[in-house]
């Protein structure tokens, strides 16, 4: 679920809703009842939940309220149980039975009409009057994925710099941030993805392809996912204006956290599913005019992120920090990237990580062009940052 601190009523409370949209739902929880979502993982009934919460967090809560909360977290279909699951199911066949991936952020996050779309997009290009096409042929770039009101002059100055290359391909793979799976590395869809200019097909041959060498059940466990998340989407839009709304085949890619890689012994270098798929793309790229574009943020750091606030040394030392990364992307490392951020267990939050880490092995060997870089505030009293970049690979 997606839960985020708030005040409310002058209490600091929790704001749950559901990122799979199963329900339009939220609630809004007591802080001090924070404890009691992580005990419910399964293993408790309603009196055990209540005795660990008084032994454990010394809260002491009715019987009553807990069987509220149980109650209204089962509405909101934040339990995994059978109505849950049911409810899945439905959700998953609406999502295949639709004609293509509708443009879910249109009308939210930019606007649903093409023309005010156009308007919007040409106005953040134009101010980006420094920058030129670039005549070298490029194989990739990395696009943020943060809304376009803090990252557009970020996204105008690298697509702009990239537009020879995206309007010259016939395919583009698109690597996006999954932001609620920790359980799915990757995920692949067979539905297409509209933007306000229309349709860019999902080419069913490369995904077909995919799934038998990753595993089907794989491939498509968390395929649900791409019905709401942002990250690719945000990145289709702006491929589809800069190719002056010519449609091309599109291959949107969810990858999932790489928390396992960077806290546990495993090496994403040896992951089957990985391999897996960056043998099939890397295959792919050499048959065909294909840009890889990894739709990816770098840090997010400060109190909304559940850290301290940032004052002007914690700045300098993220912007360091974001130069070592752009440092190995620039150079194509794909292991000293990965490297950089397990060092530290990746205490900045990048989010960007798993599209990088994959654009950078897909392409090896690549080199990187640093376009943009940029701190979007994250909070009111400027505290906290979302660090983005734009970066060309030849």
């Amino acid at each position: 679920m997606d839960a985020r601190p708030i005040v409310h009523g002058g209490r600091p409370c929790i704001l749950l809703r559901d990122p799979l949209q199963l329900t339009d739902k939220t609630l809004i929880l007591p802080q001090a009842l924070g404890p009691a979502l992580a005990l419910c993982d399964g293993t408790r009934d309603l009196s055990g939940i209540s005795a660990a919460l008084l032994v454990r967090f010394a809260v002491r809560v009715s019987p009553g309220t807990l069987e509220q909360l149980l109650q209204a977290l089962d509405e909101m279909l934040l339990l995994d149980n059978e109505r849950f699951a049911q409810a899945q199911v439905q959700a998953l066949v609406a999502y295949h039975g639709a004609p293509f991936r509708p443009p879910t952020g249109a009308g939210q996050s930019y606007p649903a009409d093409p023309a005010e779309l156009r308007q919007l997009l040409q106005g953040y290009l134009d101010a980006a009057d420094d920058v030129q096409p670039d005549p070298l042929p490029g194989r990739g770039l990395i696009s943020p994925h943060i809304d376009y009101a803090r990252g557009g002059s970020v996204y105008a100055r690298v697509w702009k710099r990239a537009a020879q290359a995206v309007q010259a391909a016939d395919l583009a793979i698109i690597l996006g941030t999954d932001h609620y799976s920790e359980s799915n590395l990757l995920t692949l869809t067979r539905q297409s993805y509209a933007t306000p200019f229309g349709v860019l097909p999902t080419p069913p041959d490369l995904v077909e392809a995919l799934a038998q060498a990753m595993g089907a059940e794989a491939a498509f466990a968390g395929e649900l996912h791409h019905r709401g998340e942002h990250s690719i989407e945000l990145a289709a839009v702006w491929l589809h204006y800069v190719r002056q709304e010519r449609p091309c085949a599109l291959l949107p890619i969810l990858c999932g956290s790489f928390e396992r890689f960077v806290r546990g012994q495993e090496n994403p270098e040896r992951d089957p599913q990985l391999n897996a798929l960056v043998d099939v793309l890397r295959q792919t790229v050499a048959e065909r005019r294909t840009v890889v574009i990894a739709a990816a943020d770098l840090a997010h750091v400060g109190p909304a992120f559940g850290g301290a606030p940032l004052g002007w040394m914690e700045r300098a030392q993220l912007q360091a920090a974001d130069d070592e990364l752009l440092a190995h992307i620039g150079s194509g490392d794909a292991p000293g990237f990965f490297a950089a951020l397990r060092r530290d267990g990746d205490r900045r939050n990048v989010c960007g990580l798993p599209p990088i880490y994959l654009a950078l092995r897909i392409l090896q060997p690549v080199s990187g062009e640093s376009i943009a870089y940029q701190r979007c505030p994250a909070d009111q009293q400027g505290t906290s940052f979302v660090s983005v970049c734009g970066v060309v690979w030849h």
